[in-house]
């Protein structure tokens, strides 16, 4: 999570100097992308932390090996095309833990997946479905 964070900022700052304004830049912890298992997991549950850069974030967990790998321990099928119930708690998970941005494979699915989680976070956003 440190190696991250800090690789984030050190972007942010290389970026800016470049002289890109703030809203130009986006952040990805690179789930999935040289981590463990265990890491690809602790980035997910400690989003908040990147979160806090101030820096709308992006999480890519569709159909991730790391989710694979999760489900062939429990017994199921890994294939990548069924995935998409693995990817939408993570997707959750994405959202809860300050994501603005989530790319996926399933588009119409996790747009609904997006809409329960935003009324997790909002019960406000909520009020208007009635």
């Amino acid at each position: 999570m440190k190696d991250v964070t800090q690789g984030l900022r050190a972007a942010i700052t290389k970026a800016r100097r470049a002289g890109l304004r703030k809203s130009q830049i986006i952040v990805d912890p690179g789930i999935g992308f040289g981590k463990s298992f265990e890491q690809n997991y602790e980035l997910l549950r400690k989003l908040h932390e990147i979160a806090k850069l101030g820096y709308p974030l992006l999480v890519g967990t569709s159909r991730k090996g790391f989710l694979g790998a999760t489900l062939a321990r429990e017994g199921k099928s890994a294939r990548p095309d069924e995935r998409r119930w693995a990817t939408a708690a993570t997707v959750t998970a994405s959202i809860l833990g300050g994501a603005h941005i989530v790319r996926v494979h399933d588009v119409a699915e996790m747009a609904q997946v997006a809409c329960v989680a935003d009324c997790l976070l909002d019960a406000a956003k909520c009020r208007n479905f009635r």
